[in-house]
């Protein structure tokens, strides 16, 4: 039988805990804040670069990332001729795939059901079955088996993870406590804290890290707080070395009597749980700046002066983009899809012209349609993110 006191304290104790409770309640203030701002069109059009964005950060804290426009061609079926770049790229696409299926799964479901044990085996397969059975090997060539746990006791860093026996009574208890938090800034802070002890279980043979990122995600989702404009994953990747000091710390052997009740340091798990809101409200903050009307609508004019600049060939044609096109443009991005013939109405300028630049929109990637005559929406290609969302994602910019 498991001896479930070896990963506590769960969560933080009454007289330690009223500083994360502050930092949780800012953080679903500013976040609710963040998604009343962003109009829907503007969360659609960002959601596929964020996600993109997410796999790239995420895979980066493993060692495992690759570059943003390998994955913008991974987007198109435009895989690498080489192994390993290849690998990586099935690896990204296969964490946004399962980012969107996940997000799916859980419109309906409460929460706190999102730390069952079962939805953390869903999680990690919905990653791993989307990759080829190559790609499903360990660097020591172990198997992975998608949603199963690990048959053999295995060591993360300095930590030796407990035996695989034990795995699923330990993760019923670390679901059991996780599961009764009441209030929702006791279970943001909760998310925090069940990060680390997920990570402390290991219970995969591989991927634990990713899982219990998805996780944090999934969860910060699942409570309306991203509105998919957000994630954990970027500021982790950007401060990953705090980050793994973080997670290494709070596998620490309590220190004294001060220190709380259980095996582990209750001072290092509230350092974890603090830095990770921090975080997060970093992220917010972020994208709230970005998110500013005035200052999006300037952006996205120094995004046509660029593009006005710089002409590039569409057929036997040039492209034509002029500054007339912003107001158009802009309202498209901030109430959604138009008519075609109300865009070229917008643009103000004659109808040749006009049409010119909405193609030269489309093939650029600012605008897209479903079809040849149909309604035209707002899109952020990856390779706008540097006019329209500076420093969102620095790397895609190089």
């Amino acid at each position: 039988m498991a001896d479930t006191s070896l990963f506590q304290p769960l969560f933080p104790e009454e007289r330690v805990l009223g500083p994360l409770l502050d930092q949780a309640s800012q953080l679903i203030a500013q976040s609710h804040r963040l998604v009343g701002q962003a109009s829907p069109a503007i969360r659609a059009s960002l959601a596929e670069p964020l996600r993109a964005m997410n796999s790239y950060y995420t895979n980066k804290i493993e060692g495992q990332h690759t570059l943003p426009s390998d994955i913008e061609r991974a987007l198109k079926r435009e895989f690498d001729a080489d192994l390993e770049v290849r690998r990586k790229q099935r690896l990204a696409l296969a964490h946004m795939d399962a980012e969107v299926a996940l997000e799916q799964s859980v419109r309906d479901v409460e929460p706190r059901a999102l730390f069952l044990p079962e939805r953390i085996q869903e999680l990690h397969a919905a990653l791993y079955s989307r990759l080829p059975e190559e790609d499903r090997v360990t660097d020591e060539g172990e198997k992975i088996v998608p949603g199963e746990w690990r048959e053999k006791r295995v060591t993360a860093g300095l930590h030796l993870a407990p035996a695989a026996e034990d795995i699923r009574e330990l993760m019923d208890a670390w679901s059991s406590r996780y599961r009764e938090l009441r209030g929702s800034d006791r279970l943001v802070v909760g998310i925090a804290c069940a990060h680390h002890r997920l990570t402390w279980i290991h219970p995969f043979i591989d991927g634990n890290g990713r899982a219990a990122r998805l996780h944090s995600q999934l969860l910060l989702y699942a409570l309306g707080l991203t509105g998919g404009l957000w994630s954990p994953m970027r500021g982790l990747a950007r401060s990953h070395e705090m980050y793994y000091a973080r997670l290494n710390n709070a596998d620490m052997r309590r220190r004294n009597d001060l220190d709380g009740r259980g095996p582990l340091s209750q001072e290092e798990l509230v350092a974890f749980a603090g830095y990770f809101l921090t975080t997060c409200l970093d992220q917010v903050v972020f994208m709230s700046d970005m998110l500013t009307l005035d200052r999006f609508r300037d952006r996205l004019a120094d995004a046509l002066r660029h593009l006005e600049a710089q002409p590039w060939r569409i057929g036997t044609e040039r492209s034509v983009i002029k500054a007339e096109a912003l107001p158009a443009l802009h309202y498209v991005a901030i109430t959604g899809p138009m008519d075609r013939t109300r865009f070229l109405a917008l643009v103000g300028l004659p109808t040749r012209t006009a049409r010119r630049i909405l193609a030269s929109l489309l093939d650029y990637g600012l605008l897209r349609s479903d079809s040849r005559l149909g309604p035209v929406s707002f899109n952020i290609p990856l390779k706008s993110l540097r006019w329209l969302f500076p420093r969102l994602w620095p790397e895609a910019d190089e």
